[in-house]
């Protein structure tokens, strides 16, 4: 009974220890396997049409006499408020700004000597609408202003016409989900180029959206743009 006692104790133990080892091996393996990563990033990228425009049309009038240029004023703006309205723009996607008014002998930098009109006046009516396209036609169509002895001063740097896409939410889903399919097709090639398999998602995260004219001759046309960053582990 003795001897199997002293054959039993030491076998337990050598039975233990081997188990310890296979358990640290594999605690070993398991840490080792945890430090090879792949880091990848998925792009996805979507034209728009802008939903949404600013048009502001800029008039500007010039003479001596403030009370005339301010009936001038309100002559041209009711012909440009009736030139929107008779196509399609409504009274309340129409704003009119208050004039500008500018004393050309009051500026310093202006020669004096040579001024025959004292008053510069800016007037800006500004269009803000979802009707893009037809906005955009109108925009073609302003000349039409002119047959009415209104000069309308176009791209005009100061005033601007700028389109926006106020839809992002829409097509956020479908978007990370592309830029994410993109990001494991990325990673999917380099652990096959590399001999390994793709394991789970270590880290992940979200680049910011970004939307941005797609040509300087198309600005209502956007490009919308997201990067997803993901680390997966690789596996044998």
């Amino acid at each position: 009974m003795k001897n199997r006692q002293n054959i039993a104790g030491p076998l337990l133990i050598a039975v233990g220890l081997l188990a310890l080892g296979l358990a640290v091996k594999a605690g070993i393996d398991n840490f080792s396997h945890r430090d090879r990563v792949v880091t990848v990033r998925g792009l996805c990228e979507k034209d728009v049409e802008a939903n949404q425009v600013v048009w502001p049309i800029v008039t500007k009038e010039m003479g001596n006499d403030l009370p005339t240029l301010y009936d001038r004023i309100l002559t041209t703006n009711e012909k440009i408020k009736t030139f929107l309205t008779a196509n399609g723009i409504s009274p309340d996607e129409i704003a009119v700004n208050p004039p500008r008014v500018e004393d050309r002998k009051a500026n310093v930098y202006d020669n004096s000597t040579l001024i025959t009109e004292r008053y510069r006046v800016t007037n800006v009516i500004v269009v803000t609408s979802s009707k893009v396209k037809q906005v955009n036609e109108l925009i073609k169509k302003q000349t039409e202003l002119m047959r009415q002895g209104i000069a309308v001063m176009a791209d005009n740097y100061e005033y601007p016409t700028t389109y926006s896409y106020t839809a992002l939410n829409d097509i956020k889903p479908e978007m990370i989900t592309e830029a994410t399919k993109a990001a494991r097709e990325a990673a999917d090639r380099f652990a096959a180029d590399s001999g390994s398999h793709l394991g789970k998602i270590k880290t992940a995260s979200q680049g910011q959206f970004s939307i941005v004219d797609h040509d300087r001759y198309t600005p209502y046309i956007k490009t919308v743009r997201v990067v997803n960053s993901i680390t997966y582990y690789l596996e044998d």
